[in-house]
Protein backbone atom coordinates (compact mmCIF):
# COMPACT_ATOMS: atom_id res chain seq x y z
CA UNK A 1 0.00 0.00 0.00
CA UNK A 2 1.45 3.37 -1.00
CA UNK A 3 2.09 5.73 1.90
CA UNK A 4 1.41 9.41 2.09
CA UNK A 5 -1.96 9.67 0.41
CA UNK A 6 -2.32 13.12 1.94
CA UNK A 7 -3.96 15.63 -0.35
CA UNK A 8 -4.67 19.01 1.20
CA UNK A 9 -8.35 19.79 1.58
CA UNK A 10 -9.53 22.91 -0.24
CA UNK A 11 -12.73 23.89 1.53
CA UNK A 12 -13.70 20.22 1.72
CA UNK A 13 -17.33 19.46 2.34
CA UNK A 14 -18.93 16.20 3.20
CA UNK A 15 -22.26 15.59 5.02
CA UNK A 16 -24.55 13.41 7.13
CA UNK A 17 -23.89 9.75 7.46
CA UNK A 18 -26.81 7.51 6.80
CA UNK A 19 -25.34 4.31 5.61
CA UNK A 20 -25.92 0.63 5.51
CA UNK A 21 -23.84 -2.27 6.62
CA UNK A 22 -24.10 -5.27 4.40
CA UNK A 23 -24.91 -3.58 1.10
CA UNK A 24 -24.49 -5.79 -1.93
CA UNK A 25 -22.35 -4.92 -4.90
CA UNK A 26 -23.84 -2.47 -7.37
CA UNK A 27 -23.11 -1.72 -11.00
CA UNK A 28 -21.21 1.55 -11.09
CA UNK A 29 -20.74 2.95 -14.60
CA UNK A 30 -18.36 5.87 -14.44
CA UNK A 31 -16.21 7.73 -16.89
CA UNK A 32 -13.67 8.25 -14.12
CA UNK A 33 -11.84 5.06 -14.85
CA UNK A 34 -13.09 4.55 -18.38
CA UNK A 35 -15.19 1.60 -17.21
CA UNK A 36 -17.87 0.46 -19.60
CA UNK A 37 -16.30 2.10 -22.64
CA UNK A 38 -16.39 0.43 -26.03
CA UNK A 39 -14.01 0.66 -28.95
CA UNK A 40 -13.59 -0.68 -32.43
CA UNK A 41 -12.74 -4.07 -31.01
CA UNK A 42 -15.96 -4.15 -28.94
CA UNK A 43 -16.44 -3.93 -25.16
CA UNK A 44 -13.47 -4.63 -22.91
CA UNK A 45 -13.65 -7.97 -21.11
CA UNK A 46 -15.08 -7.80 -17.57
CA UNK A 47 -12.53 -8.78 -14.95
CA UNK A 48 -13.34 -11.43 -12.38
CA UNK A 49 -11.85 -12.86 -9.22
CA UNK A 50 -10.51 -11.02 -6.18
CA UNK A 51 -8.90 -7.61 -6.77
CA UNK A 52 -5.13 -7.72 -7.16
CA UNK A 53 -2.78 -5.92 -4.76
CA UNK A 54 -2.24 -3.22 -7.38
CA UNK A 55 -5.99 -2.74 -7.78
CA UNK A 56 -6.46 -2.51 -4.01
CA UNK A 57 -3.73 0.09 -3.79
CA UNK A 58 -4.98 2.15 -6.73
CA UNK A 59 -8.66 2.10 -5.69
CA UNK A 60 -7.88 2.96 -2.09
CA UNK A 61 -5.57 5.82 -3.07
CA UNK A 62 -8.17 7.34 -5.39
CA UNK A 63 -10.94 6.97 -2.79
CA UNK A 64 -8.87 8.60 -0.05
CA UNK A 65 -7.79 11.43 -2.34
CA UNK A 66 -11.38 12.21 -3.34
CA UNK A 67 -12.56 11.99 0.29
CA UNK A 68 -9.81 14.36 1.43
CA UNK A 69 -10.64 16.90 -1.29
CA UNK A 70 -14.36 16.87 -0.51
CA UNK A 71 -15.23 15.36 -3.88
CA UNK A 72 -18.19 13.36 -2.62
CA UNK A 73 -19.49 12.22 -6.01
CA UNK A 74 -16.05 11.07 -7.14
CA UNK A 75 -15.41 9.20 -3.89
CA UNK A 76 -18.87 7.61 -4.01
CA UNK A 77 -18.29 6.44 -7.58
CA UNK A 78 -15.34 4.43 -6.30
CA UNK A 79 -17.67 2.37 -4.04
CA UNK A 80 -20.08 -0.43 -4.84
CA UNK A 81 -23.05 1.66 -3.64
CA UNK A 82 -22.70 5.25 -4.80
CA UNK A 83 -26.38 5.97 -4.10
CA UNK A 84 -25.86 5.40 -0.38
CA UNK A 85 -22.28 6.66 -0.20
CA UNK A 86 -22.62 10.08 -1.81
CA UNK A 87 -25.04 11.71 0.68
CA UNK A 88 -23.01 10.33 3.56
CA UNK A 89 -19.76 11.66 2.17
CA UNK A 90 -21.37 15.00 1.41
CA UNK A 91 -22.66 15.34 4.97
CA UNK A 92 -19.18 14.91 6.47
CA UNK A 93 -18.45 18.60 6.11
CA UNK A 94 -21.88 20.24 6.14
CA UNK A 95 -23.60 18.79 9.19
CA UNK A 96 -20.53 17.34 10.88
CA UNK A 97 -18.35 20.40 10.08
CA UNK A 98 -15.26 18.22 9.58
CA UNK A 99 -12.47 19.78 7.51
CA UNK A 100 -8.69 19.60 6.86
CA UNK A 101 -8.95 15.84 6.34
CA UNK A 102 -5.75 13.80 6.03
CA UNK A 103 -5.92 10.02 5.64
CA UNK A 104 -2.89 7.81 6.25
CA UNK A 105 -3.25 4.21 5.07
CA UNK A 106 -1.68 1.34 6.95
CA UNK A 107 -0.46 -2.00 5.66
CA UNK A 108 -3.07 -3.86 3.66
CA UNK A 109 -4.11 -7.35 4.70
CA UNK A 110 -5.29 -8.86 1.46
CA UNK A 111 -8.07 -6.58 0.23
CA UNK A 112 -8.61 -4.92 3.61
CA UNK A 113 -6.84 -1.64 4.31
CA UNK A 114 -6.64 0.02 7.74
CA UNK A 115 -6.14 3.76 7.94
CA UNK A 116 -5.98 6.73 10.29
CA UNK A 117 -8.06 9.87 9.74
CA UNK A 118 -6.84 13.19 11.11
CA UNK A 119 -9.05 16.24 10.69
CA UNK A 120 -10.55 19.26 12.42
CA UNK A 121 -14.09 19.89 13.59
CA UNK A 122 -14.98 23.58 13.30
CA UNK A 123 -18.17 25.16 14.64
CA UNK A 124 -18.89 28.83 15.31
CA UNK A 125 -15.22 29.73 15.53
CA UNK A 126 -14.31 26.82 17.81
CA UNK A 127 -11.96 24.16 16.42
CA UNK A 128 -10.87 20.81 17.83
CA UNK A 129 -8.66 18.09 16.29
CA UNK A 130 -10.31 14.77 15.43
CA UNK A 131 -8.40 11.52 15.06
CA UNK A 132 -9.73 8.01 14.62
CA UNK A 133 -8.97 4.70 12.90
CA UNK A 134 -11.09 2.62 10.57
CA UNK A 135 -10.72 0.21 7.66
CA UNK A 136 -12.21 -0.63 4.29
CA UNK A 137 -12.25 -3.61 1.95
CA UNK A 138 -11.90 -3.54 -1.83
CA UNK A 139 -14.15 -5.91 -3.78
CA UNK A 140 -14.83 -6.73 -7.42
CA UNK A 141 -17.92 -5.07 -8.90
CA UNK A 142 -20.39 -7.79 -9.86
CA UNK A 143 -21.35 -6.48 -13.29
CA UNK A 144 -18.57 -4.01 -14.11
CA UNK A 145 -15.62 -6.03 -12.88
CA UNK A 146 -14.09 -2.86 -11.40
CA UNK A 147 -12.22 -2.82 -8.12
CA UNK A 148 -14.48 -0.86 -5.74
CA UNK A 149 -14.62 0.05 -2.07
CA UNK A 150 -17.17 -2.17 -0.32
CA UNK A 151 -19.45 0.50 1.07
CA UNK A 152 -20.23 0.47 4.78
CA UNK A 153 -20.95 3.57 6.89
CA UNK A 154 -18.08 2.43 9.14
CA UNK A 155 -15.72 3.30 6.27
CA UNK A 156 -16.28 6.94 7.25
CA UNK A 157 -16.31 6.40 11.03
CA UNK A 158 -16.29 3.10 12.96
CA UNK A 159 -19.23 4.17 15.17
CA UNK A 160 -21.58 4.62 12.22
CA UNK A 161 -24.20 2.03 11.37
CA UNK A 162 -26.93 1.91 8.78
CA UNK A 163 -28.84 5.20 8.42
CA UNK A 164 -26.88 6.91 11.21
CA UNK A 165 -25.74 10.53 10.88
CA UNK A 166 -22.77 12.62 12.03
CA UNK A 167 -23.77 16.00 13.43
CA UNK A 168 -21.86 18.83 15.13
CA UNK A 169 -24.09 21.31 16.93
CA UNK A 170 -25.21 22.47 20.33
CA UNK A 171 -26.11 19.37 22.29
CA UNK A 172 -29.73 18.33 22.19
CA UNK A 173 -29.40 17.68 25.92
CA UNK A 174 -27.01 19.13 28.49
CA UNK A 175 -24.32 16.75 29.78
CA UNK A 176 -24.97 14.91 33.02
CA UNK A 177 -22.79 13.79 35.88
CA UNK A 178 -24.43 10.52 36.82
CA UNK A 179 -23.71 9.42 40.38
CA UNK A 180 -24.43 6.19 42.19
CA UNK A 181 -26.58 5.79 45.27
CA UNK A 182 -23.69 6.98 47.47
CA UNK A 183 -22.57 9.91 45.32
CA UNK A 184 -19.77 8.16 43.41
CA UNK A 185 -19.44 9.48 39.86
CA UNK A 186 -20.21 6.90 37.17
CA UNK A 187 -18.18 7.26 33.96
CA UNK A 188 -17.90 5.27 30.74
CA UNK A 189 -14.17 5.01 31.24
CA UNK A 190 -14.46 3.27 34.61
CA UNK A 191 -17.63 1.31 33.82
CA UNK A 192 -17.47 0.65 30.05
CA UNK A 193 -20.69 -1.32 29.67
CA UNK A 194 -22.59 1.55 31.30
CA UNK A 195 -21.80 3.67 28.22
CA UNK A 196 -25.13 3.14 26.39
CA UNK A 197 -27.01 3.45 29.70
CA UNK A 198 -25.36 6.78 30.54
CA UNK A 199 -26.06 8.04 27.01
CA UNK A 200 -29.71 7.02 27.40
CA UNK A 201 -29.95 8.70 30.80
CA UNK A 202 -28.53 11.91 29.38
CA UNK A 203 -30.96 11.77 26.48
CA UNK A 204 -33.89 11.30 28.85
CA UNK A 205 -32.88 13.50 31.79
CA UNK A 206 -30.27 15.96 30.54
CA UNK A 207 -32.79 18.80 30.51
CA UNK A 208 -34.02 17.91 34.01
CA UNK A 209 -30.67 17.64 35.79
CA UNK A 210 -29.89 21.35 35.80
CA UNK A 211 -27.00 21.51 33.32
CA UNK A 212 -26.36 23.67 30.27
CA UNK A 213 -25.63 22.25 26.77
CA UNK A 214 -22.25 22.31 25.05
CA UNK A 215 -21.24 21.76 21.42
CA UNK A 216 -20.43 18.21 20.32
CA UNK A 217 -19.78 15.99 17.36
CA UNK A 218 -22.15 13.06 17.79
CA UNK A 219 -23.44 10.00 16.01
CA UNK A 220 -27.15 10.59 15.62
CA UNK A 221 -28.71 7.16 15.33
CA UNK A 222 -31.42 6.36 12.84
CA UNK A 223 -33.43 4.85 15.67
CA UNK A 224 -34.31 7.97 17.62
CA UNK A 225 -35.12 5.82 20.63
CA UNK A 226 -31.35 5.28 20.89
CA UNK A 227 -29.42 8.15 22.45
CA UNK A 228 -26.81 10.07 20.46
CA UNK A 229 -23.25 8.75 20.80
CA UNK A 230 -20.87 11.66 21.58
CA UNK A 231 -17.53 11.54 19.71
CA UNK A 232 -15.89 14.91 20.41
CA UNK A 233 -16.68 17.87 22.66
CA UNK A 234 -15.90 21.26 21.12
CA UNK A 235 -17.32 23.38 23.91
CA UNK A 236 -18.12 21.89 27.29
CA UNK A 237 -21.51 22.43 28.76
CA UNK A 238 -22.18 22.48 32.45
CA UNK A 239 -23.17 18.97 33.56
CA UNK A 240 -26.21 18.53 35.71
CA UNK A 241 -26.08 16.04 38.55
CA UNK A 242 -28.25 12.96 38.06
CA UNK A 243 -28.76 10.60 40.97
CA UNK A 244 -29.15 6.95 40.01
CA UNK A 245 -29.88 3.79 41.97
CA UNK A 246 -26.65 2.10 40.80
CA UNK A 247 -24.17 0.81 43.39
CA UNK A 248 -20.62 1.52 42.18
CA UNK A 249 -19.28 -1.58 43.95
CA UNK A 250 -21.97 -3.85 42.48
CA UNK A 251 -21.46 -2.29 39.04
CA UNK A 252 -17.70 -2.88 39.21
CA UNK A 253 -18.30 -6.53 40.12
CA UNK A 254 -20.80 -6.90 37.29
CA UNK A 255 -18.40 -5.35 34.75
CA UNK A 256 -15.63 -7.75 35.77
CA UNK A 257 -17.92 -10.79 35.85
CA UNK A 258 -19.44 -10.42 32.37
CA UNK A 259 -16.03 -9.95 30.74
CA UNK A 260 -15.26 -13.60 31.46
CA UNK A 261 -18.05 -14.82 29.15
CA UNK A 262 -18.81 -13.46 25.70
CA UNK A 263 -22.34 -12.31 24.88
CA UNK A 264 -23.27 -12.03 28.55
CA UNK A 265 -25.57 -9.70 30.47
CA UNK A 266 -26.43 -9.25 34.15
CA UNK A 267 -28.74 -7.12 36.29
CA UNK A 268 -28.90 -6.75 40.07
CA UNK A 269 -31.82 -5.19 41.95
CA UNK A 270 -32.71 -4.43 45.56
CA UNK A 271 -35.83 -6.52 46.30
CA UNK A 272 -37.06 -4.31 49.14
CA UNK A 273 -37.26 -1.25 46.86
CA UNK A 274 -36.94 -2.27 43.19
CA UNK A 275 -33.82 -0.12 42.74
CA UNK A 276 -31.41 -1.35 40.05
CA UNK A 277 -27.96 -1.82 41.60
CA UNK A 278 -26.02 -2.93 38.52
CA UNK A 279 -26.47 -3.48 34.79
CA UNK A 280 -23.65 -4.81 32.62
CA UNK A 281 -23.26 -6.31 29.15
CA UNK A 282 -20.31 -7.93 27.41
CA UNK A 283 -21.29 -8.12 23.77
CA UNK A 284 -19.91 -7.58 20.29
CA UNK A 285 -22.54 -4.85 19.78
CA UNK A 286 -23.72 -1.96 21.96
CA UNK A 287 -27.12 -3.53 22.62
CA UNK A 288 -28.32 -3.35 26.22
CA UNK A 289 -29.50 -6.96 26.26
CA UNK A 290 -29.71 -6.86 30.06
CA UNK A 291 -32.70 -4.48 29.78
CA UNK A 292 -33.91 -4.88 26.22
CA UNK A 293 -33.22 -8.52 25.37
CA UNK A 294 -35.97 -10.99 24.51
CA UNK A 295 -35.08 -14.65 24.85
CA UNK A 296 -36.47 -17.86 26.29
CA UNK A 297 -35.32 -18.00 29.95
CA UNK A 298 -35.23 -21.77 30.32
CA UNK A 299 -35.84 -23.28 33.72
CA UNK A 300 -35.52 -20.00 35.61
CA UNK A 301 -39.16 -19.69 34.47
CA UNK A 302 -40.02 -22.50 36.89
CA UNK A 303 -40.14 -19.88 39.65
CA UNK A 304 -43.30 -18.46 38.06
CA UNK A 305 -44.63 -21.91 37.14
CA UNK A 306 -44.14 -23.16 40.70
CA UNK A 307 -45.97 -20.09 42.00
CA UNK A 308 -48.85 -20.84 39.61
CA UNK A 309 -49.07 -24.44 40.86
CA UNK A 310 -49.07 -23.35 44.50
CA UNK A 311 -51.50 -20.43 44.06
CA UNK A 312 -53.97 -22.63 42.19
CA UNK A 313 -53.86 -25.42 44.77
CA UNK A 314 -52.34 -27.98 42.39
CA UNK A 315 -49.50 -28.85 44.77
CA UNK A 316 -47.18 -27.28 47.35
CA UNK A 317 -43.49 -27.27 48.20
CA UNK A 318 -43.84 -30.55 50.08
CA UNK A 319 -46.65 -31.84 47.88
CA UNK A 320 -46.28 -34.34 45.02
CA UNK A 321 -44.48 -33.48 41.78
CA UNK A 322 -43.33 -36.82 40.32
CA UNK A 323 -40.32 -36.69 37.99
CA UNK A 324 -40.60 -39.37 35.25
CA UNK A 325 -38.15 -39.91 32.39
CA UNK A 326 -40.44 -38.16 29.93
CA UNK A 327 -43.80 -36.42 29.71
CA UNK A 328 -46.14 -36.33 26.72
CA UNK A 329 -48.24 -33.22 26.21
CA UNK A 330 -50.72 -33.20 23.31
CA UNK A 331 -48.55 -35.46 21.20
CA UNK A 332 -45.17 -33.88 21.99
CA UNK A 333 -42.65 -35.65 24.21
CA UNK A 334 -40.57 -33.62 26.68
CA UNK A 335 -37.50 -34.99 28.42
CA UNK A 336 -35.16 -34.00 31.23
CA UNK A 337 -31.51 -33.15 30.98
CA UNK A 338 -29.18 -36.09 30.42
CA UNK A 339 -28.37 -38.26 33.45
CA UNK A 340 -31.29 -37.06 35.60
CA UNK A 341 -32.60 -39.97 37.64
CA UNK A 342 -36.41 -40.32 37.61
CA UNK A 343 -38.16 -39.95 40.96
CA UNK A 344 -41.82 -41.04 41.00
CA UNK A 345 -42.24 -39.88 44.62
CA UNK A 346 -40.60 -36.45 44.25
CA UNK A 347 -42.02 -33.37 45.92
CA UNK A 348 -42.25 -30.00 44.20
CA UNK A 349 -39.21 -28.84 46.15
CA UNK A 350 -37.19 -31.84 44.96
CA UNK A 351 -38.22 -31.45 41.32
CA UNK A 352 -37.51 -27.70 41.55
CA UNK A 353 -34.01 -28.03 43.01
CA UNK A 354 -33.10 -30.70 40.43
CA UNK A 355 -34.88 -28.74 37.66
CA UNK A 356 -37.02 -31.66 36.49
CA UNK A 357 -38.86 -30.62 33.33
CA UNK A 358 -41.26 -33.52 33.25
CA UNK A 359 -42.59 -32.85 36.75
CA UNK A 360 -43.76 -29.38 35.79
CA UNK A 361 -45.22 -30.49 32.45
CA UNK A 362 -47.18 -33.31 34.11
CA UNK A 363 -48.72 -30.86 36.61
CA UNK A 364 -49.90 -28.15 34.19
CA UNK A 365 -52.70 -30.44 33.01
CA UNK A 366 -54.29 -30.44 36.48
CA UNK A 367 -57.53 -28.65 37.31
CA UNK A 368 -58.16 -25.71 37.53
CA UNK A 369 -55.27 -24.71 35.23
CA UNK A 370 -56.04 -23.37 31.74
CA UNK A 371 -54.11 -21.95 28.81
CA UNK A 372 -54.30 -18.53 30.49
CA UNK A 373 -53.10 -19.56 33.97
CA UNK A 374 -49.36 -19.02 33.46
CA UNK A 375 -49.98 -15.66 31.76
CA UNK A 376 -52.22 -14.53 34.60
CA UNK A 377 -49.66 -15.58 37.22
CA UNK A 378 -46.84 -13.78 35.43
CA UNK A 379 -48.79 -10.55 34.94
CA UNK A 380 -50.85 -10.20 38.09
CA UNK A 381 -48.32 -11.59 40.58
CA UNK A 382 -44.92 -10.76 39.03
CA UNK A 383 -45.74 -7.67 36.94
CA UNK A 384 -44.53 -9.22 33.67
CA UNK A 385 -45.80 -7.31 30.62
CA UNK A 386 -47.08 -4.37 32.71
CA UNK A 387 -45.32 -1.52 30.86
CA UNK A 388 -42.32 -0.91 33.13
CA UNK A 389 -40.84 2.59 33.23
CA UNK A 390 -37.30 2.06 34.46
CA UNK A 391 -35.90 5.43 33.36
CA UNK A 392 -34.46 4.12 30.07
CA UNK A 393 -35.76 1.82 27.35
CA UNK A 394 -36.54 -1.63 28.72
CA UNK A 395 -38.59 -4.69 27.82
CA UNK A 396 -40.81 -6.06 30.57
CA UNK A 397 -41.16 -9.68 29.48
CA UNK A 398 -43.75 -11.73 27.64
CA UNK A 399 -45.69 -14.81 28.75
CA UNK A 400 -48.49 -15.22 26.19
CA UNK A 401 -51.54 -17.41 26.68
CA UNK A 402 -51.02 -20.33 24.30
CA UNK A 403 -52.36 -23.82 23.69
CA UNK A 404 -50.85 -26.99 22.31
CA UNK A 405 -47.19 -27.88 22.81
CA UNK A 406 -46.25 -24.25 23.49
CA UNK A 407 -48.28 -24.31 26.71
CA UNK A 408 -46.08 -27.12 28.04
CA UNK A 409 -42.91 -25.51 26.67
CA UNK A 410 -43.79 -22.22 28.37
CA UNK A 411 -43.96 -23.91 31.77
CA UNK A 412 -40.23 -24.69 31.49
CA UNK A 413 -39.23 -21.37 29.94
CA UNK A 414 -39.26 -22.34 26.27
CA UNK A 415 -41.82 -21.85 23.52
CA UNK A 416 -43.06 -18.26 23.28
CA UNK A 417 -41.92 -17.03 26.69
CA UNK A 418 -39.51 -14.08 26.40
CA UNK A 419 -37.43 -12.58 29.21
CA UNK A 420 -34.19 -10.72 29.91
CA UNK A 421 -31.95 -10.49 33.00
CA UNK A 422 -33.85 -7.43 34.29
CA UNK A 423 -37.10 -9.39 34.21
CA UNK A 424 -35.66 -12.45 35.92
CA UNK A 425 -33.92 -10.42 38.63
CA UNK A 426 -37.33 -8.85 39.33
CA UNK A 427 -39.02 -12.27 39.33
CA UNK A 428 -36.59 -13.42 42.03
CA UNK A 429 -37.15 -10.21 44.00
CA UNK A 430 -40.92 -10.76 43.90
CA UNK A 431 -40.57 -14.43 44.78
CA UNK A 432 -38.57 -13.81 47.95
CA UNK A 433 -40.47 -10.75 49.23
CA UNK A 434 -43.97 -11.52 47.97
CA UNK A 435 -44.24 -7.96 46.60
CA UNK A 436 -43.72 -6.75 43.03
CA UNK A 437 -41.69 -3.57 43.01
CA UNK A 438 -41.02 -2.41 39.48
CA UNK A 439 -37.27 -2.04 38.91
CA UNK A 440 -35.98 1.46 38.17
CA UNK A 441 -32.69 3.29 37.57
CA UNK A 442 -33.82 6.84 38.30
CA UNK A 443 -36.35 7.94 40.90
CA UNK A 444 -39.83 8.34 39.39
CA UNK A 445 -40.12 11.61 41.33
CA UNK A 446 -37.71 13.26 38.85
CA UNK A 447 -40.17 13.04 35.97
CA UNK A 448 -43.44 12.02 37.67
CA UNK A 449 -43.65 8.75 35.78
CA UNK A 450 -45.96 6.06 37.09
CA UNK A 451 -44.32 2.74 37.93
CA UNK A 452 -46.07 -0.49 37.03
CA UNK A 453 -47.97 -2.33 39.75
CA UNK A 454 -49.02 -5.92 40.43
CA UNK A 455 -50.67 -7.53 43.43
CA UNK A 456 -47.74 -9.81 44.28
CA UNK A 457 -47.83 -13.19 45.99
CA UNK A 458 -49.59 -14.60 49.03
CA UNK A 459 -47.21 -14.82 51.99
CA UNK A 460 -47.35 -18.63 51.98
CA UNK A 461 -46.42 -18.84 48.29
CA UNK A 462 -43.50 -16.44 48.70
CA UNK A 463 -42.22 -18.36 51.72
CA UNK A 464 -42.31 -21.65 49.77
CA UNK A 465 -40.61 -20.17 46.70
CA UNK A 466 -37.85 -18.66 48.83
CA UNK A 467 -37.24 -21.95 50.60
CA UNK A 468 -37.13 -23.90 47.32
CA UNK A 469 -34.60 -21.43 45.94
CA UNK A 470 -32.54 -21.81 49.14
CA UNK A 471 -32.51 -25.57 48.65
CA UNK A 472 -31.50 -25.17 45.00
CA UNK A 473 -28.57 -22.96 46.01
CA UNK A 474 -27.34 -25.32 48.72
CA UNK A 475 -28.32 -28.80 47.50
CA UNK A 476 -29.46 -28.51 43.89
CA UNK A 477 -28.32 -27.43 40.45
CA UNK A 478 -27.11 -24.01 41.67
CA UNK A 479 -24.97 -25.30 44.54
CA UNK A 480 -21.64 -25.23 42.72
CA UNK A 481 -22.02 -21.65 41.50
CA UNK A 482 -23.30 -20.37 44.87
CA UNK A 483 -20.77 -22.20 47.02
CA UNK A 484 -19.01 -20.04 49.59
CA UNK A 485 -21.43 -17.11 49.53
CA UNK A 486 -22.95 -17.64 52.96
CA UNK A 487 -25.79 -15.63 54.55
CA UNK A 488 -29.34 -16.06 53.21
CA UNK A 489 -28.97 -17.30 49.64
CA UNK A 490 -31.12 -18.90 46.97
CA UNK A 491 -31.05 -19.50 43.23
CA UNK A 492 -32.53 -21.13 40.15
CA UNK A 493 -30.67 -22.36 37.09
CA UNK A 494 -31.84 -22.49 33.51
CA UNK A 495 -30.66 -23.55 30.07
CA UNK A 496 -32.66 -22.55 27.03
CA UNK A 497 -32.43 -24.30 23.68
CA UNK A 498 -32.48 -21.99 20.67
CA UNK A 499 -33.06 -23.07 17.08
CA UNK A 500 -29.83 -23.00 15.11
CA UNK A 501 -27.58 -23.05 18.18
CA UNK A 502 -25.52 -26.12 19.01
CA UNK A 503 -25.21 -25.01 22.64
CA UNK A 504 -28.06 -23.75 24.82
CA UNK A 505 -28.19 -20.30 26.41
CA UNK A 506 -27.13 -20.22 30.04
CA UNK A 507 -29.50 -18.56 32.55
CA UNK A 508 -29.17 -18.09 36.30
CA UNK A 509 -30.99 -16.04 38.90
CA UNK A 510 -30.33 -15.83 42.61
CA UNK A 511 -30.46 -13.78 45.77
CA UNK A 512 -28.30 -13.02 48.75
CA UNK A 513 -29.89 -11.07 51.57
CA UNK A 514 -31.50 -7.95 50.00
CA UNK A 515 -29.95 -8.33 46.53
CA UNK A 516 -31.39 -10.29 43.61
CA UNK A 517 -29.49 -10.80 40.35
CA UNK A 518 -29.97 -12.58 37.05
CA UNK A 519 -27.66 -13.24 34.10
CA UNK A 520 -27.79 -14.74 30.64
CA UNK A 521 -24.92 -15.95 28.44
CA UNK A 522 -25.65 -16.79 24.83
CA UNK A 523 -24.52 -20.35 24.05
CA UNK A 524 -23.15 -20.61 27.59
CA UNK A 525 -24.49 -24.11 28.25
CA UNK A 526 -26.08 -25.09 31.56
CA UNK A 527 -27.17 -22.35 33.93
CA UNK A 528 -24.39 -22.97 36.38
CA UNK A 529 -21.67 -23.02 33.73
CA UNK A 530 -21.54 -19.34 32.72
CA UNK A 531 -24.48 -17.29 34.02
CA UNK A 532 -24.12 -18.83 37.50
CA UNK A 533 -20.59 -17.56 38.18
CA UNK A 534 -21.61 -14.09 36.92
CA UNK A 535 -24.53 -13.85 39.33
CA UNK A 536 -22.48 -15.26 42.21
CA UNK A 537 -19.73 -12.68 41.63
CA UNK A 538 -22.24 -9.82 41.77
CA UNK A 539 -23.99 -11.22 44.86
CA UNK A 540 -20.63 -11.69 46.59
CA UNK A 541 -19.94 -7.96 46.33
CA UNK A 542 -23.43 -6.53 46.50
CA UNK A 543 -24.99 -8.87 49.02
Amino acid sequence: MARGVKVAVIGGVFAAMVGGAGYGAYNIVSALNGDGGTGAAGPAPVKSGPPSADEVEETTAKFFAAWEKGQAASAAALTNNDTAAEPLLTAYGTTAHITDVTITPGTASGATVPYTVKAKVVHDGTSKPLTYKSELTVVRGVTTGRALVDWQPSVIHPELRRDDTLVTEESANPPIEAVDRNGTVLTKEKYPSLGPVLDALRDRYGDKAGGTPGVELVVRHADRAVADTPLLTLAKGKPGKLNTTISASAQAAAETAVKKYSQSSVVAVKPSTGEVLAVANHRTDAFNAAFEGTAAPGSTMKIITAAMLIDNGVTSMNGPAPCPDDAVWQGQTFKNLTNMEPNPSATLANSFLRSCNTAFIKLIDEEPLTDESLTTEAETRFGIGKDWKTGIVSVDGKVPAVSGPDRAAGAIGQGQVQMNPLNMASVTATAITGSFRQPYLVSPELDDRQLATAKGLPDSTAAQLKQMMRLTATQGTAATAMRGLGDDIGAKTGSAEVDGQAVSNSWFTGFRNDVAAAAMTEEGGHGGDAAGPIVAAVLRTAG
